[in-house]
């Protein structure tokens, strides 16, 4: 998911911008009409290279939501322009501005550990100025602009069909690769609605699809497969959650029995390489089915570090646990185990070394950039 930093021309009139987050730009009789404006790291870089394909002024800006690799740099094309920017987004979006203001510091911590950055995270927010619900059409220098609300990576997600140029902007419902829907240190995902969405979108037989992320598609049945097969890919998780919930299967159970179709999980636009169907499984766990797994004992569990003491006593000490950490295969049980050994003794140096190579090697095997961060944060 690295950025290509690169503006093409996707449709009559309308132009892309692939960056960390893409830029959809759509030149009116007006000025320009942008889908997403940039992130808050990349969004001068962004409209220096949408300037070398398209000249005219900003006129109005549609968010997408409101994550901070989208919503920022409205501020550099009002400098460009000498004049105001309009900004139309869901009605979710100041809410969201609000959290992130009440958890920066918890954000700050997220980014660290997800992207191994150490950019902090934004405190002050552009506030839109014209707010939508559900559906929302704007004609803008002689362009249509339809812009619909969907759940799915976010509550405040809007999608945008614009008819003349026969383009789809995404927004984060398409990514170039699985669903973002179960990411371990956010808030709450929808993959049900977010189908809905797709679907929805697919019925519009655009040309083009512009995506929050990764490359444009092209050609109405490239666009169509996509959709279709993302969303099939987010119903048959949802299907095989709610049926074993329904049969009150525990979330052990659950993670152990549900997984993707495997023709589906082989597709490039589904690759687990950001987010990974098995934190889509417990997200919806935790959607229709709250927080606790099922196992009685964590209802009101004991402090890690009392069961930990206790566990390491019974194994013959500490060093004992750590010794079979580096021992055992699986490294589900290696991580477990080396955990377990650090919260006993969280000052022996051979046990933090050793917890520090198992993370390591860990972060080193995994395919989602989320595990890949979580891993290697804790090697630090």
């Amino acid at each position: 998911m690295q950025p290509r930093l690169v503006a093409e021309e996707v449709a009559s009139r309308s132009y892309f911008v692939a960056s960390f987050a893409n830029v959809t730009a759509f030149d009116t009789d007006a000025g320009l009409v942008l889908v997403d404006t940039g992130s808050f790291v990349l969004a001068d870089r962004t409209r220096e290279l949408l300037r070398g394909v398209v000249a005219a002024p900003a006129h109005t800006a549609i968010w997408t939501h409101g994550h901070v690799d989208h919503c920022f740099g409205v501020e550099g094309y009002e400098e460009e322009a000498g004049r105001h920017v309009h900004v139309i987004a869901h009605e979710a979006v100041p809410r969201r501005f609000e959290r992130y203001r009440l958890t920066r510091g918890y954000n700050d911590r997220i980014n660290a550990r997800q992207f191994q950055t150490k950019a902090p995270f934004p405190g002050e927010f552009r506030a839109p100025d014209e707010l939508y619900d559900e559906r929302r059409s704007v004609d803008i220098g002689g362009r249509r602009f339809e812009l619909h609300h969907a759940l799915g990576e976010t509550d405040d997600a809007t999608w945008v069909w614009v008819p003349d140029a026969g383009t789809l902007c995404a927004g984060d419902l398409v990514i170039w690769a699985s669903p973002n829907c179960g990411n371990p240190q956010k808030v709450q995902r929808y993959p049900r609605e977010w189908a809905k969405a797709l679907r929805e979108m697919a019925a519009y037989g655009a040309e083009v699809l512009c995506p929050g992320h990764g490359v444009p598609i092209y050609g109405a049945a490239n666009v169509h497969r996509l959709l279709d097969d993302t969303a099939s890919y987010l119903e048959s998780l949802v299907d095989q959650v709610v049926t074993l919930l329904n049969r009150g299967a525990s979330l052990d159970d659950i993670l152990a029995a549900v997984k993707p179709p495997a023709e589906l999980a082989t597709r490039p636009y589904l690759a687990p390489i950001y987010d990974e169907p098995e934190f889509v499984v417990r997200n919806l766990c935790r959607l229709y089915g709250g927080w606790w797994d099922g196992n009685p004992a964590h209802l009101k569990p004991p402090r890690e570090a009392d069961l930990a003491r206790e566990l390491a006593g019974l194994a013959g000490g500490a060093a004992k646990l750590a010794e079979r950490a580096g021992a055992v295969d699986d490294p589900r049980l290696a991580c477990e185990l080396i955990e377990m050994a650090y919260r006993a003794a969280p000052d022996d140096p051979a046990i933090q070394s050793a917890r520090k190579a198992i993370y390591a090697a860990r972060a080193k095997a995994e395919r989602s950039l989320m595990a890949r961060g979580v891993y290697a944060w804790a090697a630090r």
